[in-house]
């Protein structure tokens, strides 16, 4: 008798964008892989995107709906808590999954145990040859960006086995690694909280696989805005409850070194009109991102007391040597980030 294939549940949390997460859908509709269910969680949507779901993917689907915008993080969870499946995927409504993609995620999964969880290879919804991200990679003061962003797929990354973390953006996680390291931060809201859960996945021992036949395309912040305040100021304040949360005591004691070797670069990108911080201060104004740095700092802070504890919670089980090791094979220089978009 053939082993019937692990349950799969993909989880989309949504706040408005009908078209966006009608495009989603329809993409998940096409899969060969063929056991896995669909809930889409809607933050309080104003232009009936859950309709649109149910058009889609009928009483097939579950749906769930908040009154209000509760944030990416609590959203995911709502799926993951509605959920009994073997493995648990999350996709944002701005991406596209190819046929594959699902099968592909799986099947790598089911190679080991130890895997517990799975970085899709996700490219530019409108031109499929250049990368949006092969995983996450990780700046010493617990800043993320995604691996291969901008480059041109020519196959580089085919034969790589092995993610530090899954961006969510398009992800699968084991469920048994969820019940042992818990769900997401919801103290987050949005942004970083899958660098924190896949950091503390590979603190307690849990393998990250790539599966390079797992494509999604995806429109680069759709959803939100790649350089709104909202998001820079997320991204700033939660990279440091990221830190907090998981780094080692010697790497946490210079994060702020390397954060100003980083404000340095951007200083740079902005006034040269490069990169992200160049983005934000041609549509907003270098005086504006500054403010908006510090008003993030002083927020994180604010959050250290809540972090501090939640580290005491976070279990490693690895040895230093291999914390030093993503370091090293994962890192990413202070000037990539500030002059990559």
């Amino acid at each position: 008798m053939r082993t019937p294939l692990p349950l799969v549940s993909v989880i989309i949390p949504t706040w408005n964008r009908r078209d966006l997460l009608g495009e989603c859908l329809r993409g998940l509709k096409g899969q060969t892989y063929e056991r896995f269910e669909v809930i889409v969680v809607d933050n309080g949507s104003s232009d009936g995107s859950l309709d649109e779901a149910r058009a889609i993917w009928g009483e097939q689907g579950l749906y769930l709906r908040n009154d209000r915008n509760l944030g990416y993080a609590r959203a995911v969870n709502q799926g993951f808590e509605a959920s009994g499946s073997d493995y648990v995927a999350t996709l944002n409504n701005d991406a596209v999954p190819e046929p594959g993609w699902l099968a592909a995620l799986v099947e790598a999964a089911e190679a080991s145990p130890e895997v517990g969880m799975v970085a899709s290879k996700i490219v530019d919804h409108d031109d499929p040859h250049v990368i949006d991200g092969t995983g996450l990679l990780i700046y010493p003061d617990g800043s993320s960006r995604a691996r291969g962003r901008l480059e041109r797929d020519e196959g580089q990354y085919d034969d790589v086995t092995e993610a530090l973390l899954p961006s969510g953006a398009a992800a699968l996680y084991r469920r048994r690694m969820l019940q042992e390291i818990g769900h997401h931060d919801e103290n987050f809201f949005a942004y970083c909280e899958d660098t924190d859960l896949g950091l503390r996945g590979r603190l307690a021992g849990w393998k990250c696989a790539f599966a390079p036949k797992a494509v999604v395309r995806h429109r680069y912040s759709a959803s939100t805005g790649g350089y709104s305040e909202s998001k820079a100021f997320l991204v700033e304040r939660n990279r440091l409850w990221v830190a907090v949360k998981n780094f080692p005591v010697g790497r946490l004691l210079l994060t702020p070194f390397y954060t100003l070797d980083r404000y340095a670069f951007q200083a740079w990108a902005a006034l040269s009109g490069r990169g992200a911080a160049g983005r934000f201060a041609r549509e907003n104004s270098s005086g504006r991102l500054m403010v908006l740095l510090l008003r993030a700092q002083w927020a994180g802070l604010r959050g250290l007391p809540r972090a501090l504890r939640a580290r005491r919670q976070v279990r490693v089980a690895v040895p230093p040597e291999e914390i030093a090791r993503w370091f090293r094979e994962f890192g990413i220089e202070a000037r990539e980030l500030a002059f990559k978009e």
